[in-house]
């Protein structure tokens, strides 16, 4: 499961893109609650959105030449220099070169094979996201791919993950886990794009998941601040509700009221 326990290779970050911030702010502050708080004068427009004054994600506005509106995941780098270079390596592409961010981490946006773009993100005085696996907050990520053995070979090269199929309702679901961690480390997933009508034409992207506590009301809501929903609210047995959803300016992502697990014998 995702914490904030960060371990390299884990995802410990995510913002989003958007051509009108303070409509985003209006959207996800009436959908989760957030409050946004901006980084400063110095920070090009760039903020965090808060749940009860700790962090659950960032923001900013982005222009027209810089990519369509969407959330960006990223993972845990111990050397972000040394991980753009093996994406590379791998086949895949450097978006943005590593940079300092004012002190408080580097990061770099990379791409991989399939073109699914995501950021690494190397701590300094900002380890990570503040809250996660809570409702309003970052609770599992996923990667929509056509070739999910090629994904899983460029990202085990690049962050070491491992992969392993879990039985699922209709077939088998692959998840990702930090390297050596094992399956109580798991925080995402890889999916066929050729499984969901709602990604035909789509290229692979990276798919972020929040967690709520009622999936249904939290679709009407999406609805009623102007979000389309993409998958409708579904129960699947033993994880949970789940739907897929775009802010008004078209970022994707998931909501879930997950499954209450077991309790361990």
């Amino acid at each position: 499961m995702l914490t904030t326990r960060f371990v390299n290779g884990a995802p410990n970050w995510l913002d989003v893109g958007t051509p009108d911030i303070d409509g985003a702010i209006a959207f996800y502050g009436g959908l989760f609650g957030w409050q946004f708080r901006s980084a400063g004068p110095d920070a090009g427009g760039y903020g965090f959105f808060q749940l009860s004054g700790k962090t659950v994600a960032g923001g900013m506005q982005t222009a027209p030449e810089q990519g369509s509106p969407s959330w960006t995941i990223y993972f845990q780098s111990p050397d972000a220099e040394a991980t753009a270079k093996a994406a590379e390596q791998a086949g895949g592409g450097v978006l943005m070169r590593p940079m300092d961010v004012m002190g408080e981490g580097h990061m770099a946006l990379l791409a991989d094979p399939a073109g699914a773009s995501f950021g690494i993100w190397q701590p300094g005085r900002t380890k990570g996201l503040e809250v996660a696996g809570d409702p309003g907050s970052l609770c599992w990520v996923e990667l929509h791919t056509a070739d999910i053995a090629r994904a899983a070979a460029f990202y085990h090269q690049v962050l070491g993950w491992e992969t392993q199929g879990v039985p699922f309702p209709g077939g088998t679901y692959t998840c990702i886990n930090p390297e050596g961690a094992g399956e109580d480390a798991m925080f995402g997933g890889l999916v066929p794009l050729a499984d969901d009508p709602a990604d035909e034409g789509s290229g692979a992207y990276w798919l972020p998941y929040f967690e709520v506590t009622d999936t249904d009301a939290t679709v009407s809501k999406a609805q009623d601040l102007g979000g389309t929903v993409r998958v409708p609210a579904t129960d699947i047995e033993g994880v949970g509700r789940i739907a897929r959803l775009a802010d008004p300016y078209g970022a994707r992502f998931a909501v879930i009221k997950s499954a209450q697990q077991p309790p361990q014998s």
